[in-house]
């Protein structure tokens, strides 16, 4: 079916609206060959959690003013310490913990002494190998428990900032938990019994515990990729502005097109149009998609491909710079191009904020009708 004949609504006041069209004309996720994908851009996370954690954000980027702000201030805090953030848990340590957390092993359960020692010895007895990979999870989690405290233990940790501060404030208090408060040094090795106890604490008492720090740990690696995207490339951080809708930048370019052009941009309530023309090849396309995808990564609270940004957060995004037919449903690409216009128009009429990159609108149709639609619409806009 096509996307385009979807209504526009926002689900979360906080999120910006992206339909399935604007991610698609930003290559947002889905990378053709030969071609990076923005979110494969993005992603320098080290853990596999993490790289999920990032596509979340990627698919809901904050409209709300104060969460992009807030992430704003974690990408600074992290930038500015950099070194500490080194301290967080190997992937290798993050992927087996995760994984012995999932694992469909046997569990000691009893807590009385003689049903535990029963338990304990009929599982070595019947399940050796089980007992081995136990062993292995104990030791494995054990480090992810001792890296994360030591990590939030950190001088310059204390003083996080923006997203980070609630973050850290949870991990502080799951550490403590009794399950997790007192864990033997792995590398000194444990005994069978207390193997088995610290076993039976991490799966049954403490196992949501353990799940929440590693939920915690990707969303810090999140955080950390997008920071490390924007020093790697010298991003700037968006300026975010209050009042009505406007947009402003010096030296813009596409993040992912090599030497490019710079180019400024200028939209307020007394230019709410920008009429774009030019001849063929000469990148007006190019131009579109880098404003958009520049007030994309505003909106997650990324820097930007430029020399400086300003804006006032919009909640809803929405692009037409390569629609698609649907023979099946009986959408020509003329009509294909007439329900985005559509979707738009909608979106306005339903008080969103709204930024809208038309690109040749109704190419779809002869030269005449194309230019009679196009005015009578930049008219209503």
């Amino acid at each position: 079916m096509d996307t385009s004949t979807k209504p526009v609504t926002q689900v979360d006041p906080e999120v910006l609206i992206l339909d399935e069209d604007t991610r698609t004309d930003l290559h947002l996720f889905g990378s053709s060959p030969g071609a990076q994908s923005l979110f494969e851009f993005c992603n320098r996370c080290r853990t596999e959690g993490g790289i999920l954690a990032l596509r979340r954000r990627m698919e809901s980027p904050w409209s709300s003013a104060e969460r992009i702000r807030d992430t704003q201030k974690s990408l600074s805090f992290i930038l500015q310490h950099r070194e500490s953030f080194t301290k967080l848990p190997s992937a290798y340590i993050a992927k087996n913990a995760d994984r012995y957390t999932r694992a469909s092993l046997p569990i000691v359960r009893p807590q009385n002494f003689l049903e535990f020692t029963f338990a304990a010895f009929f599982l070595w007895l019947n399940h050796a190998s089980f007992y081995i990979k136990i062993v292995r999870g104990v030791k494995v989690t054990s480090r992810l428990v001792l890296a994360v405290r030591r990590f939030a233990s950190q001088a310059p940790v204390e003083s996080m900032d923006g997203e980070l501060a609630p973050l850290l404030d949870e991990i502080k208090a799951l550490v403590t938990r009794p399950g997790l408060s007192r864990i033997p040094d792995p590398a000194k090795g444990n005994g069978f019994w207390k193997n088995l106890r610290i076993d039976q604490a991490f799966r049954t008492y403490e196992k949501a515990t353990i799940r929440r720090l590693l939920q915690l740990v990707y969303e810090i690696d999140a955080l950390v990729s997008m920071a490390e995207v924007t020093h790697e490339h010298g991003f700037v951080l968006p300026q975010i502005e209050s009042g009505p809708v406007r947009l402003s930048a010096t030296g813009l370019i596409h993040p992912l097109l090599p030497n490019a052009v710079a180019n400024p941009l200028q939209l307020n309530q007394d230019q709410r149009v920008l009429f774009l023309t030019g001849p063929n090849m000469a990148g007006k396309t190019t131009y579109l998609r880098a404003v958009a995808t520049a007030l994309y990564l505003a909106h997650l609270g990324m820097g930007v491909p430029a020399q400086s940004f300003h804006f006032v957060p919009v909640q809803c995004l929405l692009t037409a710079i390569a629609p698609r037919d649907n023979l099946t449903n009986g959408i020509s690409y003329f009509r294909a191009e007439a329900l985005r216009v559509k979707s738009v128009a909608q979106a306005v009429a339903d008080g969103y904020r709204v930024v809208a990159i038309l690109d040749e609108p109704f190419k779809g149709t002869n030269v005449k009708d194309a230019f009679d639609a196009s005015l009578e619409i930049l008219k209503r806009l």
